[in-house]
């Protein structure tokens, strides 16, 4: 069993209760003591803790103050996010970053105690997930138009990687939906239901600093069939399913196709339009049949009816944590109930839209951050493994960008153009 290393921090903080609190009898605001918890992971054997840190964010006036955990705070009243982190230098292995946090917190009263459960996040140095676009577009008449969704890869360090081997996923599990799975393998692996691969002997597929890859639907041009796509035919790779349905086939476009490991539907697969999922990338270190043999796994959980509860059994495929690249969550807010994927790989969420089945969604996708961009003209985008925090929302896709097409239903054309939906390129 893993030891938890109990950290306790006594923060002094200073309380106001209501728009007019009362002072004390002295004429200052009255104090609370506030007994700050950190539940850490065991680490490697020789491990050192570098610059931990407690981040305050004070939810009513959006700002955020950085503190040593030692340190005594004094905070304005309202709610607060508190989070914690440190770097961990491990021995002979990159470094890893420790990362808690826990939202909305009120304090009040004398003296308070808040737990946060740190995780000792998976740092790789691979490939991320830039973009997600799963909207879709629309036809002029208003109707939805599927097939030109697609995904970037962003290589976001200073050396060339190689994207052989890497598996695109989507994941099983909603992030609309909460039931309770067991077993729980949420700390160990994450349930996927779609699994496709970048070919390769593990150099053929370079991708230079500051390069993206795309992968998309159908590596077509969806102008011919709908005047207010764009043109994906010169995509990376494409995602291409045979069906077993003649009446719903999949198109085969110019683009490579990705190597198939697995997929639920019998037709073909699209990103869930909505975002309702998590979609990721992966390194998995066995070979496709081995996979398909070695990692099932079947769960039962409680399915809640107004008919009554009915015990359910079903299967899919697990991905061990340790061989996950990036994982992006995705929701809207009023339909957001958890995280499909272990805090260390996301911790929070992102999405197009605000309520289910929400029209503003259409011709938008959600992009990584920038940070800065470096001497040479390379960007470099935000990773804190929370996609809340590293994804801009609501963004207008980079292929509109970069093709000048439709905006909205009525063909109106892009004419800006952004390192990432918001920062625009000079």
């Amino acid at each position: 069993m893993k030891k938890t290393l109990i950290f306790i921090l006594n923060i002094l903080v200073l309380v106001i209760t209501g728009c007019e609190d009362p002072l004390g009898k002295d004429g200052t605001t009255p104090q609370t003591q506030l007994d700050i918890e950190l539940l850490l992971p065991e680490l490697p054997q020789g491990s050192t803790v570098m610059n931990p840190q407690i981040s305050v964010f004070n939810i009513s006036t959006q700002t955020s103050t950085l503190y040593a955990p030692d340190a005594a705070i004094s905070l304005l009243p309202g709610l607060y996010d508190i989070s914690y982190s440190a770097v961990v230098n491990n021995p002979g292995k990159s470094p890893s970053t420790l990362r808690g946090k826990i939202s909305a917190v009120q304090i009040s009263g004398a003296a308070e105690s808040v737990a946060i459960r740190v995780y000792n996040n998976i740092e790789t140095d691979d490939l991320i997930i830039s973009e997600v676009f799963f909207a879709g577009t629309l036809q002029s008449s208003g109707n939805s138009y599927y097939g030109d969704d697609y995904v970037k890869l962003y290589n976001n360090t200073d050396h060339v990687i190689y994207a052989d081997g890497i598996t695109l996923f989507e994941s099983r599990f909603l992030t609309t939906q909460k039931l309770v799975y067991t077993p729980d393998i949420m700390a160990e692996a994450m349930t996927v239901e779609a699994l496709y691969t970048i070919p390769g002997s593990g150099t053929d597929v370079p991708v230079q600093p500051g390069e993206y890859l795309l992968l998309a639907d159908t590596g077509i041009d969806h102008r011919v069939s709908n005047p207010n796509s764009f043109d994906l035919s010169g995509a990376d790779f494409e995602w291409y399913d045979v069906s077993s349905k003649p009446n719903m086939l999949d198109i085969d476009g110019p683009a490579p196709n990705l190597d198939k490991w697995y997929c639920y539907t019998q037709t073909f697969w699209m990103l869930h339009n909505r975002g309702f999922k998590a979609f990721g990338i992966a390194r998995i270190p066995v070979d496709r049949d081995t996979y398909l043999k070695d990692y099932l796994y079947t769960y039962d959980y409680i399915q809640v009816t107004i008919a009554g509860d009915f015990p359910m059994t079903q299967t899919s495929y697990r991905l061990p944590n340790e061989w996950i690249v990036d994982v992006v969550n995705c929701s809207v807010d009023s339909e957001y109930a958890w995280n499909v994927c272990a805090p260390q790989l996301d911790s929070g969420y992102t999405g197009c839209g605000t309520i289910d089945q929400d029209k503003t969604r259409f011709f938008h996708s959600v992009r990584r951050k920038l940070l800065y961009v470096t001497d040479d003209g390379r960007a470099v985008l935000k990773d804190t493994n929370n996609s809340s925090e590293d994804f801009n929302r609501m963004c207008i896709p980079s292929e509109i960008e970069l093709q000048g097409t439709a905006t909205d239903s009525e063909g109106t054309p892009c004419t800006s153009l952004t390192y990432d939906g918001i920062t625009p390129m000079k």
